[in-house]
């Protein structure tokens, strides 16, 4: 048992160390940003706390658009053209930096004349930038971020967030004892030049092991023109994927109460770490089969199997020790919001589905297909969330809400399993190349053969030697393919 255990992890290492990353940064951050916002309470005003977390927010929503589908782009296409990372990372960075800040500057002029809370964002012209720059760093280390799992070195934006969350709480604490008139976009510029020394460390460890790095080749148009419109695909299906987990605090608000809504919040952030577990799963399964889907199937069984598990125990955890935990944050979060996060914690088996046909999607190329169905799949979230409001209150949202992920899957579900059943894998690997006989090659790739003229009539026919000899044939897609013809056939000599 133990040697298959050994056996088992060591083959899947990749998968379970990035995936691992993944979870590890986001508890690093939700953990150490506990701390930052504990700080910023006890020494800042009340006022400015609510300035800086607001302007916050704005940042974070803002930095995730503007990423314009290059993260996930990544992801995929990095694994499909080694050697070609560079480009591809500095070519994205600058694009989506360019597009962080000019967002992020407009923001901050126009804001305040359509929200008042927002005026100390244009008060300064060095408010204004620096809450660009905020835009834009966010933006920038999310894409990086996701390039790091595309590369499968998902420990470097482990420590890269490690570093931005340790750093946040110095600057902060320095920043309070010794700026006497700190305000609320003191606590931002906090996080802002935190954000940026963990990217300035984070570059030469990116380009260590360039010898031959010339700053040309950061940034090829050439690039943008050819992966603009794969791109642009990408961050339609993020927007669409993303909108209902956003909208979905807003509706508790509208059609229930802002105290509802402070329920429902605490419960539906103490869901997400669940959910997290697949999301983390799938990304790094985006990154390890975007160019070699012949191991798509095994790997996708297995990433289904291990989400399966470990959200079965992170959800009894949550299930049977709701009112101690919700009880950390108050009394009233315990007694009002224990069924809506019991209820919440079921979404994550229906969701293992959901993520798992996203990311088959993107790993086939196709993502407006993926994209079609996800727009009435988000209405039907917010459907069913807004009848089981009018039914049944905070519980009814969350019941009807985990219902429609629940219809969801069922109609992915055929796509996902069209994948991971057995008799997909027509095709495995031994060794990174791939063995087949001939009844299965025009399966994989037609390899064009050269027409022969009808002017050479020299042209014989023998018989193959009772030994055939072995044929290694090169596929882009799956690399080399070592063909064995059978003995009764016949060959151009």
């Amino acid at each position: 048992m133990k040697t298959w255990l050994f056996q088992w992890i060591k083959n899947n290492t990749t998968i379970l160390l990035n995936a691992g990353s993944l979870i590890g940064a986001t508890a690093v951050t939700s953990l150490l940003g506990f701390v930052f916002w504990w700080l910023a309470a006890r020494h800042f005003l009340p006022e400015d706390v609510g300035v800086a977390s607001a302007a916050i927010s704005a940042m974070m929503l803002l930095g995730s658009f503007c990423m314009l589908g290059f993260g996930t782009l990544l992801i995929t296409e990095l694994p499909r053209q080694p050697g070609n990372e560079l480009p591809l990372i500095g070519t994205a960075c600058i694009v989506v930096t360019g597009a962080g800040f000019l967002i992020g500057f407009l923001f901050a002029v126009i804001a305040p004349y359509l929200v008042p809370g927002f005026a100390p964002l244009h008060a300064t012209l060095a408010n204004v930038c620096t809450f660009a720059a905020g835009v834009s760093l966010t933006t920038v280390t999310l894409v990086v971020d996701q390039a790091c799992i595309g590369i499968l070195r998902g420990g470097l934006q482990l420590w890269r967030n490690t570093l931005f969350a340790a750093a946040k709480l110095l600057v902060l604490f320095f920043v309070s004892l010794w700026f006497a008139h700190s305000s609320g976009m003191s606590i931002y510029a906090s996080w802002t030049w935190s954000n940026a020394l963990s990217f300035l460390v984070f570059l030469p460890v990116l380009f260590q092991k360039r010898k031959h790095f010339r700053p040309q080749h950061l940034f090829q148009w050439k690039l943008v023109q050819s992966l603009g419109f794969a791109a642009i695909q990408h961050h339609l299906l993020n927007l669409t994927l993303q909108a209902p987990t956003l909208l979905l605090p807003i509706l508790v608000t509208a059609l229930l109460s802002a105290k509802m809504n402070a329920w429902f919040y605490v419960s539906w952030m103490l869901a997400n770490f669940v959910f997290l577990i697949p999301t983390a799963l799938t990304t790094v399964l985006h990154a390890t089969n975007s160019a070699q889907q012949t191991t798509l199937s095994h790997k996708s069984r297995m990433t289904i199997a291990l989400a399966t598990a470990s959200s079965a125990m992170a959800g009894l955890v949550l299930f049977f020790g709701t009112r101690q935990i919700l009880g950390l944050f108050g009394g009233m979060y315990a007694n009002q919001a224990s069924w809506c996060l019991r209820i919440l914690v079921l979404a994550a088996f229906p969701l293992i589905i959901k993520n798992h046909y996203i990311s088959i999607c993107r790993i086939q190329d196709r993502i407006i297909s993926a994209m079609v169905g996800m727009i009435p799949g988000g209405v039907i979230e917010m459907a069913g969330a807004a009848i089981g409001a009018y039914l049944g209150g905070l519980t009814g949202l969350s019941l009807g809400w985990v219902i429609a992920i629940a219809v969801e899957s069922l109609f992915m579900f055929p796509g996902v399993y069209k994948v991971i059943r057995p008799s997909a894998a027509i095709l495995q690997p031994l060794n990174d190349e791939v063995y087949i006989g001939q009844e299965s090659i025009w399966l994989i790739d037609t390899v064009v053969l050269p027409i022969i003229p009808r002017s050479r009539p020299s042209v014989k026919i023998a018989a193959i030697p009772k030994r055939p000899q072995e044929i290694e044939v090169t596929s882009p897609r799956l690399g080399k393919i070592h063909f064995q013809p059978m003995p009764s056939e016949k060959k151009i000599v």
